[in-house]
């Protein structure tokens, strides 16, 4: 056997491929050069497709691996036992998980109830940035459908907005949900947009284990 490569490209196409790499490299570090900042990020995940949540717990398992501090509020979700907490509960004192809310507005058809589940959450969550701004209690946070409540206008977008703006300087949040406002795109840090390209419930296949909770 030997080291040549499985191609029949010639031998300089591979200089030309090497010298185009070399030069994506140094505008590569010359750009890296002028990335100094570091603050706490707001971040929000919308749009109609999956993997809004799934994306915000996955920085979270990250943030928990490098021995940070989470905390979770999860708005509508409280009636749902889904794997996500599961999984975080394994972390203990590290991870700090709330879930509020009975599902959809179309599942409780009660506002009034769905305004209170959705104002009990919030309170939860202003508790935790204020901890971490008192005692440094949490590195990130991430408040799990804050914008179904927000679309909805069960919580004032206007307090909302001000509230995760005055977070503490190096506190990362994370916000999930169809349908940002506005208000808290301007807001953020970072905005993610999930579309949907293909969904197997268009095909008669339901929420599955493991998959979406």
């Amino acid at each position: 056997m030997t080291d040549q490569p499985m191609t029949d490209q010639p031998a300089e196409d591979f200089a030309r491929a090497d010298e185009k790499s070399k030069k994506r490299k140094e505008m590569r570090d010359r750009m890296m050069a002028t990335k100094t900042l570091s603050k706490g990020l707001l971040m929000v995940h919308t749009g109609k497709g999956k993997g809004k949540s799934t994306a915000a717990f996955g920085v979270a398992f990250r943030a928990l691996g490098h021995g940070q501090r989470v905390g979770i509020v999860q708005f509508t979700k409280g009636k749902w036992e889904s794997g996500e907490r599961a999984a975080f509960a394994r972390f203990g004192d590290q991870v700090t998980i709330h879930a509020h809310g009975e599902g959809f507005t179309w599942e409780t058809q009660d506002r009034a109830r769905d305004i209170a589940n959705a104002e009990a959450g919030w309170a939860l969550a202003v508790g935790m940035i204020e901890a971490a701004r008192e005692s440094g209690a949490y590195d990130l946070l991430v408040f799990d459908e804050l914008n179904i409540a927000l679309r909805y206008e069960q919580l004032p977008i206007g307090e909302v907005v001000a509230v995760l703006q005055g977070r503490p300087e190096g506190l990362h949040i994370i916000v999930t949900g169809r349908n940002a406002k506005p208000e808290l795109i301007e807001a953020a840090d970072l905005v993610t947009e999930m579309e949907a390209v293909k969904h197997p419930f268009a095909a008669g296949i339901k929420a599955q284990q493991g998959i979406e909770f």
